[in-house]
């Protein structure tokens, strides 16, 4: 009887140790359950989400261009869309993961001091590109100097200008720099100066070198005549006599004038016999007495 009854209790405790299991090994799957349709859900919104932006972004885009917003514009307010569109998707899908949404913006809070203390740089540049897309000292397509660069301006984005140099290299220039650096734009003025300094041999007739240019620039109809042409004897040099001119041409047509005007004036003077000069030193030798 004893025996008996020790096997009872022995099958009653299997039998509550196997209840435990089938208890343990249910939540375990509602729990698989639950978390596989939050993690497939979070994966639906991920990529419906990322289409939806897509989609969006383009919409933006259209909308502008229809617009006809300024391409400085156009580029900086699609770089901000879509840096805010995957901000917003990201904390959706963490939400679905089952993250409280209140707990997930107080560590966004916590994390955002944190990272402003280590990205304050990029916070500058992006409160730099909004000052560049408010004051606009340049644009997209403008040809500007700065930070020891020159280029084109491709494109305005949050943090960084992108511009094409003329040997096709793509250079980033934080906005920050741009904001507060120096920036010269060349393609601001519809008109520049274009100067030149041409040597003359000594003995030179004067009159004659400045006919010849008169009517070099005169032959060329890029050159305006508004401001009027300005030739002038510049300085007397070691080695040659220097005449400077000066003319005005239209933005575009600068380094085409600036280049075609001294392979002319090169011919010309050739032709004409106004020599150049070359770097000449006088010894004098010490007779001995």
């Amino acid at each position: 009887m004893h025996n008996f009854l020790m096997l009872a209790a022995m099958a009653a405790e299997g039998a509550e140790e196997l209840n435990k299991l089938q208890i343990l090994f249910q939540k375990l799957i509602d729990w698989c359950v639950t978390a596989g349709g939050h993690i497939i859900g979070a994966l639906l919104i991920f990529v419906i989400g990322r289409f939806i932006i897509s989609f969006l972004n383009r919409m933006v885009a259209t909308i502008m261009a229809r617009r006809k917003f300024e391409p400085t514009i156009q580029s900086f307010v699609k770089s901000l869309v879509n840096i805010l569109l995957t901000i917003l998707l990201i904390i959706a899908v963490v939400s679905k993961l089952g993250v409280e949404t209140t707990s997930f913006a107080a560590l966004l809070a916590s994390a955002g001091v944190a990272l402003g203390m280590a990205l304050s740089g990029n916070l500058q540049n992006f409160a730099g590109g909004l000052i560049v897309l408010l004051f606009r000292p340049f644009k997209v397509g403008d040809l500007i100097e700065s930070q020891g660069v020159i280029g084109v301006v491709k494109e305005i984005q949050i943090f960084h200008t992108i511009l094409s140099t003329a040997d096709n290299k793509v250079i980033y220039i934080p906005n920050g720099a741009l904001s507060s650096g120096l920036v010269i734009n060349y393609s601001r003025e519809e008109t520049r100066r274009v100067d030149w300094v041409f040597g003359v041999e000594y003995g030179t007739d004067y009159e004659k070198v400045e006919a010849s240019l008169r009517r070099i620039l005169a032959a060329d109809k890029r050159v305006l005549t508004s401001p009027a042409p300005f030739i002038a004897l510049h300085a007397l040099a070691d080695s040659s006599v220097n005449v400077v001119v000066r003319v005005w041409v239209k933005s575009a047509d600068y380094w085409d004038v600036f280049f075609d005007t001294q392979k002319t004036v090169y011919a010309t003077f050739n032709r004409e016999g106004i020599g150049f000069p070359f770097p000449q030193l006088t010894v004098h030798q010490a007779t001995q007495q």
